[in-house]
């Protein structure tokens, strides 16, 4: 009986080891399997179209100006808001977005307002880039005339008085076309009104015609 201890014990150590290995062996191949099934299978994801006149608002990257931009002009731009369509998020807030300027036009110094328009042409969506035909209100300087006029009559009446007090009738007559000479020159020094729009200045788009992005479900 004792002589046959041994043989019982080398028994069970072989049936523990084999299924062991067969545990192993298992595990790696579900492993594997596993990592296969990944690699081979389809990123599952859903198209979504979003509508014309749907609103994307950014903010930009970089400065732009009426005065020193130009149309054709690239600027870069973070989506400052998720755009959500049936309660699925279509383009995430701090994706990329890539616009041009449509026009610019600096302001004049007596006459002439400035102008700046600005149009999105693509937003990047989980690596992938999407073209984009977007519409935005141009932005509109000042008007010049109301200043300009303030200004010159200012000027002019200021003038008419000074001259009145030095010389009366005359002098008024004479301080009137000086007056208004020297407001024209105020007005044509400091009448330049150009728009200026700073780094992270909001700017809201809106779609011009529908666009189809790919959403990971």
């Amino acid at each position: 009986m004792e002589k046959r201890l041994p043989l019982i014990h080398t028994e069970v150590l072989m049936i523990l080891t084999k299924r062991h290995y067969l545990m192993i062996g298992g595990s790696v191949l579900l492993a594997a399997a596993l990592t296969l099934a990944a690699t081979t299978l389809p990123d599952r994801s859903d198209p979504v179209t979003l509508p014309e006149n749907t609103a994307i608002r950014v903010t930009l990257d970089q400065a732009l100006s009426s005065d020193l931009s130009k149309p054709g002009d690239r600027f870069d731009a973070t989506v400052s808001e998720p755009v959500v369509i049936d309660g699925k998020t279509v383009i995430p807030q701090g994706a990329h977005a890539e616009g041009w300027v449509v026009d610019a036009r600096q302001s004049g110094r007596l006459m002439g307002r400035a102008r700046l328009q600005l149009a999105l042409q693509s937003v990047a969506v989980d690596g992938n880039g999407y073209n984009v035909r977007t519409v935005a209100s141009p932005r509109i300087g000042r008007d010049h005339k109301k200043r300009n006029l303030a200004w010159i009559g200012g000027g002019a009446a200021g003038g008419a008085v000074v001259g009145a007090l030095a010389g009366g009738g005359t002098g008024a007559l004479i301080g009137g076309p000086i007056g208004a000479g020297a407001g024209t020159t105020v007005a044509l020094l400091t009448g330049k009104k150009d728009i200026k729009l700073a780094p992270e200045t909001p700017v809201t788009f809106k779609l011009a015609e529908p666009v189809t992005i790919k959403v990971k479900g």
